[in-house]
């Protein structure tokens, strides 16, 4: 296996009709750096929020797997995870403009040729493996799955349909080589008898015979034939690379599979991600951190992946597009780019669009909650906003305006409560203003 992280040297797109939703959608896979893993972008949504393929972020398992951020949703993601980890890429961003990637064929080979067309390359940094120790197992009626230590990756799958037919059965050791080969390329499938309830749950609106087989008693039904004759199994085990991938690591084990599904797949990714953890507290590792949730002393400027990082706040409520300037953790200057696709524009006002003058509160407390963040090492706390005065509104803000948000700290005691004055801009001209008290807690804190 290799042992290098790997991401993409270019930037390439797909675009098609998505399963569940029916919707179109353009799917684009970026280069990443190195130990940033996968991320999925929703570009469609204000602030472009993003969501991580991990384990932790898995929110519904109902014929495919979806993750949730916040209010950004991504799902029917097992087929895109499956070509990037069976190719061997580390590292990826995956922007989307609708909730669910393109199903395509229903195979994972378009996205599998699509991150060759985009160039695997290596990175600096040495891919860190999962390398499981003890046997973990997951059972759930006539289903089962073991991961067992094994110097490699093999999957080993029986699968059949709820009626016990079309039984079949396959052992393979996955490499990008096999992977690409022997399981990319075999489509999903399902029993025409579920077609009915699946269409009433909402799911299936995009589903046809161009992208899944389907089974009808003894018949396959498809628009062309099998790919292979055990195309059912390999699309199973294609399924499980994909599930798995939400460890966040490549996995060093042997998968034995029962009628595997992605309810299944999951349960045994989550306990699998436990022993993980579990492994690197025993060695004293410290446990990944997957953003930096407070700001650097070195950081003078915070783009809105950072933001992020540092704000609890979501979609529709992040108020701050970027941070321009820090100065002596005395001072934060930043930008609210106000545009007529903000959600509350709707309703304030139709036909006379204005920005609340709430929202305007909420932005200076975003910014001056960054502020505070600055000051000395405040890696898990938060400001709590507690109370304003001194508000003041002055000119209205409306669509195409850029708000400059400055902060200035005012008073610190002892580094439980804060206070500090701030003031939105537009063209140089203020419009509204308020001085602000916070108190700085740890996150985990209630009250």
């Amino acid at each position: 296996m290799p042992t290098k992280q790997r991401t993409i040297r270019k930037v390439r797109s797909i675009k098609g009709k998505s399963l569940h939703t029916g919707e179109e959608v353009t799917l684009t896979l970026k280069p990443a750096e190195a130990d940033q893993g996968y991320v999925f972008r929703r570009v469609d949504l204000y602030g472009k929020p993003e969501v991580k393929p991990l384990a932790s972020n898995v929110s519904d398992l109902v014929r495919s797997t979806t993750i949730t951020n916040g209010n950004a949703k991504v799902h029917t993601i097992e087929h895109v995870l499956s070509a990037l980890s069976g190719c061997g890429v580390d590292n990826a961003v995956i922007d989307l403009d609708a909730s669910e990637p393109p199903i395509l064929d229903g195979s994972a080979r378009p996205f599998a040729n699509l991150a060759l067309e985009a160039e695997p390359v290596e990175q600096d940094e040495e891919r860190d493996y999962f390398v499981l120790k003890e046997p973990v197992s997951v059972v759930s009626g006539n289903r089962s799955m073991i991961a067992l230590p094994y110097d490699g990756f093999r999957i080993t799958c029986t699968s059949a349909d709820d009626r016990g037919s079309h039984v079949q059965h396959l052992s393979i050791e996955l490499d990008p080589e096999t992977y690409l080969a022997q399981v990319a390329p075999a489509r999903t499938f399902t029993v025409y008898e579920d077609i009915e309830e699946l269409l009433k749950m909402g799911k299936i609106r995009g589903g046809s015979l161009d992208s899944a087989i389907v089974i009808k008693g003894d018949k396959i039904l498809s628009k062309e034939p099998l790919r292979f004759e055990d195309e059912f199994v390999r699309h199973k085990i294609l399924d499980i690379v994909g599930d798995l991938s939400l460890l966040g690591k490549f996995l060093k084990a042997h998968i034995i599979a029962v009628r595997p599904g992605h309810a299944l797949n999951s349960e045994l990714t989550s306990k699998l991600y436990d022993k993980m953890m579990g492994q690197e507290s025993k060695n004293g590792e410290a446990k990944p951190s997957e953003t930096k949730s407070f700001v650097l002393p070195d950081e003078t400027e915070l783009d809105v992946r950072r933001i992020l990082d540092v704000l609890p706040h979501r979609f529709p409520f992040v108020m701050i597009d970027r941070v321009v300037s820090i100065e002596k953790n005395e001072v934060l200057v930043g930008i609210k780019n106000v545009t007529i696709n903000e959600p509350f524009f709707s309703g304030h006002f139709p036909g006379h669009p204005v920005m609340p003058g709430v929202l305007q509160l909420e932005a200076m407390a975003q910014a001056a909650g960054i502020l505070l963040l600055r000051r000395s090492s405040s890696e898990g706390k938060v400001a709590f906003f507690m109370s304003a005065d001194k508000v003041k509104f002055r000119k209205p803000v409306v669509p195409g305006d850029q708000l400059m948000i400055t902060a200035k700290l005012e008073k610190v005691r002892g580094n439980k409560l804060a206070t500090a004055s701030v003031e939105c801009s537009v063209n140089d001209q203020a419009v509204s203003s308020a001085s602000l008290m916070f108190a700085i807690a740890d996150a985990g804190e209630n009250s």
